[in-house]
């Protein structure tokens, strides 16, 4: 298959899963479910691997997202070899400790990286909506940029953008691999900052 034709696969596909989906509503953004299917096909991991991240991930959105309550602005997950990066928003700090203890109970979860911020709704200088529209394009040329960008390994990387404070997580081969990630998504129109959460480790 080629690499257009499975982009246009794993579109079709992500789509299809994110509508299905009855959490859909709290990961807003819809290339979440596009990119996991491309992932899933292509990334440099063993099956077994992508279908255990596949298995925590659906877990937490059904046994910790979705038990949260009307306070959560938003709450993301995405996880890598068994490791978990959250990412949102949430009214208070309780909420916030909440999400992270939820997350570990969760079965095969190795650890969690809580980025998850605390955002009063009365300080909120934007809406969600328009939050939500900001988030998305960063997002997108992200991805577009990483998947142009010589040398990054991209099918490795995953990355959430909140208010435009930009969180990097996964895995580089190398460290020049993991700097020149960060010197594209730094370059970006709108990022605010950026944490980054990407290993190093070399192909065996």
């Amino acid at each position: 298959m080629t690499m257009t034709a499975l982009k246009v696969w794993g579109v079709t596909l992500g789509l299809n899963l994110l509508l299905l989906s009855p959490s859909y509503a709290l990961d807003l953004n819809p290339l979440t479910a596009i990119k996991s299917a491309v992932e899933a096909a292509i990334e440099d991991r063993s099956s077994g691997d992508i279908a255990k991240d596949l298995e925590i991930k659906a877990k937490i959105t059904a046994n910790v997202i979705d038990k949260m309550g009307s306070d959560v602005i938003s709450i993301n997950a995405d996880v890598y070899e068994q490791l978990v990066m959250l990412t949102g928003a949430v009214e208070t700090a309780a909420l916030k400790s909440q999400a992270e203890m939820l997350t570990k109970s969760v079965k095969d979860v190795k650890s969690v990286i809580n980025e998850i911020m605390v955002v009063k709704a009365i300080d909120q200088k934007k809406g969600a909506a328009e939050n939500f529209v900001d988030d998305t394009v960063i997002e997108s040329k992200i991805n577009a940029l990483l998947l142009d960008g010589t040398g990054v390994n991209v099918t490795n990387f995953r990355w959430r953008s909140v208010g435009g404070h930009v969180f990097l997580f996964g895995r580089a081969l190398s460290t020049e691999e993991r700097e020149k990630a960060v010197g594209i998504v730094k370059d970006i129109k709108n990022v605010i900052s950026i944490k980054n959460h990407v290993f190093v480790r070399p192909r065996n």
